[in-house]
């Protein structure tokens, strides 16, 4: 066994050379964050275009800006007026050009607002933070808050700052508690543990490479559901081929024999489960959000680090490290294992219970999981700036004041970017209908473009601005006028993500069918299969949409279904890709029905182990104050468990016995002669 000797060590080697090249750059993958919403738009956007022809004729329009916002129910006091002044003066050294826009004091004479674009060099939360210091000196029972879109981007990054860290160190812990208890060995996790976090830092370093050199859209959103996927996945892996091991450590006595022969076994399903999950991400290509598009190769990245790492490093360590790793249950060649030992175990009571009623189980299990999908009716489409967070924020309090004050569209006005010849037509967008007011035209330093800011009579967020934004788009179509700004934005968002929804899926799915089509060498099986992942993907959007209605959160963004649709998809058929590739290579030796029983009886504990590693990882994202992270959390979370105790234990195994051998169909998986299946039979006794 000197040749796997070599092997390893060579791994070990390889694997150091990398490291040292690519965790320097992780550590600098801030720097290629972007923040940009040109760059997280729908490239083709009428939004978007505005956004950058309005860059283009006015530079440095789009700097974040603060809206300082105070409020006094009983009405303004000449003392509150004099501190607002003080205010603006103070603010001067703030803005860009000390420059500080007129103070607009509200109809009912109950409020007041001050805005100012940042200065270029200004970080709008250390600003925010300095605006905030200042207001405490405020009158006694004036209400003040800072909002715009400085406001936003500070609380923004007041929530998700240091994201990357709290994850990793959060899902570090919990595959730290959950290996410790599914090894029961004081050192065993440390290796899977050490793989992993290897991976995921490797990854990121591959991850900074792509922003900088390829052009890829990277979000803080992105590298933080990266992380969890290689954490969730690379342990998913470990945990497949440390039992494999295992297993061949109570028949070999050379542990390079048995990690051989464990590799051999298991690589065909690590392979397939990184595959479909590589290509399902590389689908979000199609999409026409560029931060979707962007999490496509990212994700990719992750998972054939992952991947890569957990077959080639963790063999190595695990063959060269010895048998002592699994101290004190120590696998010796010709020693039964104790927990295979067990009559009446968990898996074989399962295994019974199917084997009993099979189209009693696969049918009472499908009935039960499209009732519960109906839970998705608790979902609300349409996530505005006020249920973003799970916890009210400041920018959001100040949106709320303005709302009370002002007309519904005055935080966030639809700007209108038109060549100065038409500027005189767009400027009777008055006369459209949902237009509260309509600003002077303010003429670009080359006189060829006009801007034009339109209030909207509705809150941004509202059905009835958006409907005021295509009316307006209407209006002026024909004159050059592009309509943009925030209300656009959600508008343009909502299409583009409607598009994404009607158009991945589709694809992820027939990425997933082909992979199962290849791995299993049958039509039939794969489709029963693709079609129980939908079922199971349902079933979680049903019951997170049940836990979000009790939550307080039922409001979505337009891109949760299709993350919730290719995290599930491509994570979830993991569990049917290893259970099916052991139950292929039973059924080959012991017949259908036995095999099918076989192979749900012995990854059983491998499988639910590895459900529940993934399901925990995901669920760390509960820690972020971010609906969506909440969102995106339970949905991943639920459907693995879903996934792992209910189609992979019960359906799918009831299911093909059900059905019979022609779920090979085309290929037939015929039992071996007797003589060969004793044989086997015999292995089995002995570990």
């Amino acid at each position: 066994m000197s040749r796997f000797r070599l092997l390893a060590w060579g791994a070990l080697a390889l694997w150091t050379a990398v490291s040292a090249l690519l965790i320097p750059l992780a550590g600098r993958s801030g720097e290629i964050v972007s923040k940009d919403p040109a760059l997280l738009l729908p490239r083709s956007s009428e939004a978007t275009r505005a956004l950058l022809a309005e860059r283009l004729a006015f530079p440095g329009a789009d700097t974040p800006e603060a809206v300082v916002v105070y409020v006094r129910a009983t009405g303004l006091t000449p003392a509150d007026r004099a501190a607002a002044d003080a205010d603006r003066t103070a603010f001067a050294a703030l803005a860009k050009d000390g420059r500080i826009a007129p103070t607009a004091v509200s109809a009912d004479g109950q409020a007041l607002l001050v805005s100012f674009p940042l200065r270029k060099d200004g970080d709008p939360e250390a600003v925010v933070k300095r605006v905030k210091a200042g207001l405490e000196d405020a009158p006694p029972g004036l209400e003040t808050a800072v909002t715009g879109s400085a406001g936003a981007l500070s609380d923004i990054s007041d929530a998700v700052g240091g994201t990357d860290t709290t994850l990793l160190l959060s899902a570090a812990l919990v595959v730290a508690i959950l290996l410790l208890i599914t090894y029961r060995s004081p050192s065993m996790w440390i290796l899977p543990l050490f793989a992993v976090g290897l991976a995921s830092q490797i990854a990121t370093g591959i991850v900074f490479l792509l922003g900088k050199h390829a052009g890829v859209t990277v979000t803080e959103d992105a590298t933080a559901l990266m992380l969890i996927m290689v954490f969730g996945v690379g342990t998913d892996y470990a945990l497949l081929l440390i039992a494999r091991y295992r297993e061949e450590l109570y028949r070999h006595e050379d542990r390079f024999a048995a990690m051989a022969v464990a590799v051999r076994h298991s690589f065909p399903a690590i392979l397939a489960s990184a595959g479909t999950v590589t290509v399902g991400m590389l689908c979000l290509l199609a999409a026409r959000m560029n931060d979707v598009r962007g999490f496509g190769p990212i994700a990719a990245a992750g998972i054939v680090v992952a991947f890569a790492v957990m077959t080639t490093l963790l063999p190595a360590l695990l063959v060269l490290l010895g048998r002592w790793v699994f101290w004190p249950f120590v696998p010796r060649a010709g020693r039964a294992p104790k927990a295979r030992s067990r009559a009446g175990g968990v898996w074989e009571r399962a295994a019974a219970l199917v084997d009993r009623r099979p189209r009693r189980i696969w049918v009472l299990s499908t009935l039960a999981l499209a009732v519960l999908s109906l839970g998705v009716l608790g979902f609300r489409p349409g996530l505005t700036a006020e249920q973003t967070y799970t916890e009210k924020v400041g920018s959001v309090v100040g949106q709320e004041l303005i709302a009370q004050h002002y007309p519904g569209g005055a935080s966030g006005p639809a700007r209108i970017i038109v060549p100065v010849d038409s500027a005189g037509a767009v400027s009777g967008a008055a006369k459209v209908r949902g237009v509260a007011s309509v600003g002077a035209p303010v003429i670009s330093a080359d006189g060829r473009t006009a801007r034009i800011d339109a209030v909207l009579a509705d809150p941004p967020d509202s059905e009835a601005a958006k409907d005021t934004v295509d009316r307006l788009r209407n209006a002026f179509h024909g004159t050059g006028a592009l309509v943009g700004g925030q209300t656009a934005t959600t508008l343009d968002v909502e299409r583009a993500s409607h598009h994404d929804n009607l158009v991945v899926p589709p694809l992820i799915l027939v990425v997933v069918l082909a992979v199962l089509v290849l791995l299993l060498r049958a039509v039939v099986a794969p489709i029963l299969l693709a079609a129980s992942v939908v079922l199971s993907f349902a079933a979680a959007m049903g019951a997170a949409g049940l836990l979000m209605q009790l939550l307080g959160h039922p409001h979505f963004i337009p891109s949760l279904p299709l993350y919730g649709f290719l995290f599930l998809v491509t994570l979830g058929i993991d569990y049917t890709i290893f259970l099916m590739t052991r139950a292929r290579e039973e059924v080959a030796v012991r017949g259908h029905r036995q095999g099918v029983l076989t192979a749900l009886t012995v990854t059983g504990g491998v499988i639910t182990s590895a459900g529940i590693v993934l399901a925990a990882t995901f669920a760390t994202l509960i820690t972020l104050p971010i609906v969506m992270a909440l969102q995106i959390g339970a949905i991943v979370a639920i459907g693995v468990l879903l996934d792992t105790l209910v189609v992979r234990t019960l359906l799918i195994p009831a299911l093909i016995i059900d059905v019979g051998d022609r779920v090979w169909w085309p290929g037939r998986r015929n039992a071996r002669p007797p003589a060969e299946r004793l044989s086997r039979d015999a292995v089995d006794l002995v570990g």
